[in-house]
C-alpha cells in the first residue's frame, strides 16, 4: 500500500524545525566566533601593555602572593594525595609481576610530566580564575571600571596585565612544590605499605627521571598559567548586569579555563616530545 503524501502544513513545520535549528546553531557560532575575536584582542593588548610602560609592580607582587602563594595549600595538598594513591594502585598492579621496584619511577615520572602540571592548572583555574572574574566582574558591574578610564588608566595596564603575569610567574613555582609532594607521598606509601626503603625509592627515581622530563612539565604550566589569567580577565571585564552575571561569568571561567587546560596539554605534550 502506497504511503500517503505528506501535506503542506507537515513540510512546513518540518521545514521550520530544521530553520530553527540552523538558526539556533548559526547564533552559536556567532557568539563563539565573537568571544575568541574579544579574547584574542585583550591578549594582544596585554602582550603590549606587559612590555612597556609604565609598570604595576606593587601591584604585581600583591597578586603573585594573593594568586599564587596562597594556592599553595590546595596544589600542594592535591599533589601529595595523588602521589599516595599512585603509588597504591601501582603497587596493586605491579604486584603479580614483582615489579614494585617501579613504583618511585613510575610515581615521579606520572607527577613530573603530566599528572603534577594538570591538576595544579586545574586547582588554579578553580580557585585564581574564578576568583579573578569574580573580582573583575564586581568592579565592572560597580562601574570601577569605567572609573578607571575616566582618569586616562588602562583598565588592561592596570588590572589585566598584573594579574596575567602573576599567574604566569607562580604556576611553574607551585607546579615545582607540587611534584615534590606528590612524590613524598608516593614515599610514604612505599616505605609503610609496600616495604620499600628509602633509599630504594630515591635511586628508582634518580635513575629514571631526567631534567627533560622535569623541564617539559614545567614549561607546560607557562600555558596553562596564561590561559587561566587571560580568561579570568576577560570574562570579568564582559560582565554585564548585577550579582547573578558575575556568578555565571565565574562558572564559564572555571569550565573554560579548564577545558582550554585539556586541549592544550595534548598539544603541548606533542610538541615537547618531538624535541
Amino acid at each position: 500500500m502506497a504511503q500517503p503524501e505528506p501535506s503542506a502544513t507537515a513540510i512546513f513545520y518540518r521545514n521550520l524545525g530544521w530553520l530553527r535549528f540552523v538558526d539556533r546553531f548559526g547564533r552559536k557560532g556567532s557568539q563563539t566566533v565573537e568571544y575568541l575575536g574579544g579574547l584574542f584582542q585583550m591578549i594582544g593588548e596585554t602582550i603590549a601593555a606587559s612590555v612597556s610602560r609604565p609598570f604595576y609592580s606593587g601591584e604585581l607582587v600583591n597578586e603573585m602572593d594573593e594568586l599564587g602563594v596562597k594556592s599553595l595549600a590546595i596544589t600542594g595538598l592535591t599533589a601529595f594525595v595523588t602521589g599516595a594513591v599512585l603509588a597504591i594502585q601501582t603497587a596493586y598492579s605491579l604486584e603479580a609481576f614483582g615489579g614494585k621496584q617501579f613504583i618511585g619511577r613510575i610515581v615521579s615520572l606520572s607527577l613530573v610530566r603530566e599528572l603534577g602540571p594538570i591538576l595544579t592548572a586545574l586547582m588554579v583555574a578553580g580557585r585564581v580564575g574564578s576568583g579573578i572574574t569574580a573580582e573583575l566582574g564586581s568592579m565592572t558591574v560597580t562601574e570601577q571600571v569605567d572609573a578607571l578610564r575616566s582618569m586616562a588608566i588602562s583598565p588592561i595596564r592596570r588590572l589585566v596585565v598584573p594579574r596575567v603575569l602573576a599567574v604566569v610567574f607562580m604556576m611553574p613555582v607551585l607546579t615545582a612544590i607540587a611534584d615534590v609532594l606528590g612524590i613524598i607521598g608516593g614515599l610514604g606509601i612505599a616505605v609503610t605499605s609496600i616495604g620499600m626503603t628509602v633509599q630504594d625509592y630515591i635511586t628508582s627515581i634518580w635513575q629514571q627521571l631526567a631534567i627533560s622530563d622535569i623541564f617539559s612539565g614545567l614549561g607546560k604550566t607557562v600555558f596553562f598559567g596564561f590561559e587561566i589569567a587571560a580568561i579570568g580577565c576577560y570574562n570579568g571585564l564582559q560582565v554585564e548586569g548585577g550579582a547573578a552575571a558575575v556568578g555565571r561569568s565565574t562558572t564559564r571561567t572555571v569550565v573554560l579555563a579548564s577545558i582550554s587546560i585539556l586541549v592544550s596539554d595534548f598539544f603541548l605534550t606533542k610538541l615537547f616530545l618531538a624535541f
